[in-house]
């Protein structure tokens, strides 16, 4: 079997002076979870099958270092968010999720994979063959606006007008890191950026703060790689496989926008997945107290992610109390006419489980903590009225998700 090979020569301060490609035949001498590459480069052992291997694995941890004083530099868009992953049983229901580490390991093949994908895309424009990039718009001004009015009811002053930077981002983000406003200031910021795509028209790629960026790296898991690869062949005269001379940017329009396409319906696919898996998972635990923070405010409600399965459920407003409650848009709330009473974007909450609907991935809770941004004043604890529930519940969800969050 023949594979696409890249050759880099890295520059001690992460700058890549040149590269090439080949095709050639290759042969792993090992197959290595993250783990163990990182248990390798850190623990020194005795064991000559492990000395091998930290022999191969030490150049590269050099080069990593060295990629990330160019990562600095040309600072990337900084999020930090969690990401689980759900762990099934052999019957296919939901053991645990858990949130992995994030490992060295994990970031060099990120880094690597990244300078993979930027010489690809320089190569194939270097040879005026038509490609598909991988690009990511700078948020609009009107997202950018509305950050700025929720930043400002955090105390958090913005420069007034034009486009955010990803530097200005990652500013904010490091003078909220380690305060209590951390997860939220990430969730809002995350919601500002626009989603990436698949075009052949390069416009760059915001959130890593490259001129030109294109998927290479997985070509038998996305076909967008695959284009990539093929274009490459033919470009470099490889072989008889790449793409045909008649594939022009007119053409690769077409294909862009089916695989984003398809790339938004899988994540879809994925979320309600998941959603349902975790609904199965706690319908046992009707009653039962989690603690989480709202990950969602829309004018119908509160959604809440909880902290050791980060499931999402839903409040319905008409259970928040016996007052009305207005959605301000720019302060991510809904906050109450005669209390003042404050329910925003990031609050920490214990919630109750009132229902959990495994078909359509829905659960419904019950709030039961005060905010950290309510007045200090006692109010009065008049019993909720029933949210509906069954079908109606989770059709009133979905609607209420479709429209407060964005992936």
């Amino acid at each position: 079997m023949t594979t696409r090979y890249l050759r880099m020569v890295v520059g001690t301060d992460g700058r890549k002076h040149s590269h090439s490609f080949h095709r050639v035949m290759i042969r792993s001498a090992a197959r290595l979870a993250y783990q163990q590459a990182q248990d390798t480069i850190e623990k020194s052992s005795d064991k000559a099958t492990e000395r091998d291997f930290l022999a191969i694995l030490a150049p590269l941890y050099a080069a990593y270092g060295a990629l990330k004083i160019a990562r600095s530099a040309r600072a990337p868009l900084d999020l930090d968010l969690p990401e689980r992953k759900l762990v099934l049983h052999a019957d296919g229901t939901l053991d645990r999720v858990v949130t992995p580490q994030r490992l060295g390991a994990h970031r060099l093949i990120e880094e690597f994979m990244i300078l993979a994908n930027v010489a690809a895309a320089e190569t194939l424009e270097h040879a005026h063959t038509p490609l598909i990039y991988r690009v990511h718009d700078e948020p609009g001004i009107d997202k950018c606006e509305a950050l700025r009015e929720f930043l400002a009811s955090l105390d958090i002053r913005m420069p007034a007008g034009g486009v955010l930077r990803a530097a200005q981002f990652n500013g904010i983000l490091e003078r909220v890191k380690g305060k209590d406003i951390e997860l939220l200031v990430n969730e809002v910021i995350l919601r500002t950026q626009a989603q990436a795509e698949y075009s052949p028209q390069n416009y760059g790629h915001f959130g890593l703060n490259l001129r030109r960026y294109a998927h290479f790296t997985s070509p038998i898991r996305r076909y967008a790689d695959l284009v990539v690869h093929r274009a490459l062949i033919r470009a470099l005269r490889l072989g008889n496989d790449g793409l045909p001379d008649g594939a022009d940017v007119a053409s690769l329009n077409e294909v862009a926008a089916r695989i984003s396409a398809t790339e938004r319906r899988a994540m879809v696919a994925e979320r309600e997945t998941a959603d349902r898996l975790i609904a199965h998972f706690l319908a046992d635990r009707i009653g039962a107290v989690f603690e989480g923070y709202i990950s969602g405010v829309t004018r119908a409600g509160l959604f809440v992610k909880l902290d050791d399965t980060g499931a999402d459920g839903f409040i319905p407003i008409r259970t928040l109390g016996g007052e009305y409650f207005r959605y301000e848009e720019a302060r991510r709330a809904l906050v109450g006419a005669q209390s003042g009473e404050v329910r925003r974007l990031g609050d920490r909450v214990s919630v109750r489980l009132i229902e959990a609907a495994p078909v359509a991935g829905a659960l419904r809770f019950e709030l039961l903590s005060r905010s950290q941004h309510e007045p200090a004043k006692i109010r009065s604890r008049r019993g909720p009225p029933r949210a509906p529930a069954g079908p109606a519940f989770a059709r009133h969800r979905r609607r209420a998700k479709h429209k407060g969050r964005q992936k």
